[in-house]
């Protein structure tokens, strides 16, 4: 079953995490310096947020997959309606290492769909020198196909 995935860039990470755990009545499963992520089974979400400046807002919206053959009928579909801007494998991204379908919606709106296989040390992998050298975490840009950090 996939789960839901929205990731909001914020100002001020001590208070977005005090915002969000008084709304989901629970605190997050992953905190880090400029990262933190909620795994909420009611609704059902990966929520994430992450103060790595970039303009506050929701930054993209994605479909975690629970293993490697929903990623592929996910990225099928996404293929088939000629919406992949970027396909990573083995990528180092929200210290999470994952594959990746990028897309975006007829709007510019990104979408990550993924599968990650464990955590990683670093948010991207360019920032770990023992990380592999798979390209930057966070996908293209909306409306170009450059890696946006």
């Amino acid at each position: 079953m996939k789960r839901f995935h929205v990731h909001v860039n914020v100002e001020q990470l001590d208070t977005s995490i005090k915002f969000y755990t008084t709304l989901f009545g629970a605190g997050p499963s992953v905190v880090k310096p400029d990262y933190a992520k909620w795994m909420l089974d009611d609704p059902r979400v990966n929520f994430a947020i992450s103060q790595r400046g970039r303009k506050a807002g929701v930054d993209h919206l994605g479909l975690q997959a629970e293993d490697d053959a929903e990623l592929a009928s996910i990225g099928e579909r996404l293929i088939a309606a000629d919406a992949v801007a970027l396909a990573e494998k083995a990528t180092t991204c929200c210290y999470a290492r994952s594959d990746k379908f990028w897309a975006e919606d007829p709007q510019g709106v990104r979408w990550e769909s993924f599968f990650s296989h464990g955590e990683a040390t670093t948010y991207t992998t360019a920032e770990g020198a023992s990380e592999s050298k798979a390209a930057p975490c966070c996908g293209p840009n909306a409306r170009s196909a450059q890696p946006c950090c």
